[in-house]
């Protein structure tokens, strides 16, 4: 399945580009992508296409931090008539909230999370993709941490930004931007806050443009609601980890009765087992090939009870043991 995003996430490519020597309009020809588009924001393109186009740049010009490189000039507006709903929210925790209701009109393979764990909350980001995309989190991760702080000010204080992937050779964008602690080689990517922080003010609320903006935004964007196979999709990259992804588990998550879920599947000729099976498969590449996560953690993050019972899975999709499937791809590398 074509996944999409706005064209609008490229914005800053052609600039971070150049600086580090690079030609963007030749960049993007290459991955199949007219110059002219990163002038019409809203129009959409394949996520794939647009990751692969970051990934590369990142390897042509030895920049490990590119994606972050282009996160640190955006700003609220980057984010089209969602802004508008945005900018006015009463919280910071509000303002999440909406963006996750609508980020499918932004990138429809993005998944955001937010996630209460007592005096902290976990803002997790990733993609519904089987490839690592380093430069894609990074980017994500530094547009959500600017939006926070474009409201919050010097208010926004997260405790640290988490990153699944290995340390950059050299961190030091990362410390500046992010000015807290960051992990790498971490079991997520995010950003950790205190909960408190999130129920800050926002200074810029405004109940009477938020009405607006919503009429605004409906009107706008009728009809372009997530197709309920994305929804599930997403809904079992979230909830795999925590042995939660069964289907009436992602049907409450949804807000749907079990039934009323497999019918709408049914009636876009899909199904919950064979989505469930597809992101296992996606994950199970992604997880196999990072060597910080062990066989038996990948089993357990991929809600298998045992080994041996992953392993078999593993073997018969992949057609050999995850062992060997890590180390072949360790030497193709």
């Amino acid at each position: 399945m074509v996944t999409l995003v706005r064209a609008a996430a490229l914005t800053h490519f052609p600039e971070v580009l150049r600086e580090l020597g690079g030609d963007p309009e030749t960049a993007l020809r290459q991955a199949g992508l007219r110059p002219a588009m990163l002038r019409e924001q809203d129009q959409l393109i394949d996520v794939s296409m647009a990751s692969r186009l970051l990934e590369d740049a990142a390897a042509s010009t030895g920049c490990e931090s590119f994606g972050l490189r282009m996160a640190q000039s955006r700003q609220l507006s980057n984010f089209g008539v969602i802004s508008l709903l945005l900018l006015h929210q009463p919280t910071l925790r509000h303002v999440i909230t909406t963006l996750i209701a609508h980020v499918h009109l932004l990138n429809e393979s993005l998944l955001i999370h937010m996630e209460d764990a007592g005096s902290v909350v976990i803002l997790r980001e990733d993609f519904v993709s089987p490839d690592p995309m380093r430069q894609s989190i990074e980017l994500a991760i530094g547009v959500l941490f600017r939006m926070c702080e474009a409201l919050l000010k010097d208010r926004w204080m997260p405790q640290r930004v988490c990153f699944s992937h290995a340390a950059p050779a050299d961190p030091s964008l990362h410390k500046r931007l992010f000015r807290c602690r960051v992990e790498f080689d971490a079991e997520f990517n995010g950003i950790v806050c205190r909960a408190k922080d999130l129920d800050e003010p926002n200074p810029l609320a405004d109940p009477v443009l938020v009405r607006y903006a919503k009429t605004v935004v409906e009107t706008t964007l009728k009809g372009k609601q997530a197709s309920t196979g994305q929804q599930v999709r997403k809904a079992i990259y979230l909830m795999l980890p925590s042995g939660n992804a069964t289907c009436l588990c992602v049907a409450q998550g949804l807000g749907r009765s079990m039934r009323t879920l497999q019918r709408e599947l049914d009636g876009e000729g899909l199904s919950f087992t064979g989505l469930l099976e597809e992101v296992r498969h996606d994950l199970a590449r992604r997880y196999v090939v990072n060597p910080h996560y062990s066989i038996g953690q990948i089993a357990a993050m991929l809600g298998y009870s045992s080994h041996s019972a992953f392993t078999r899975w593993f073997g018969a999709r992949f057609g050999c043991a995850p062992e060997v499937w890590r180390a072949r791809q360790a030497g193709a590398a």
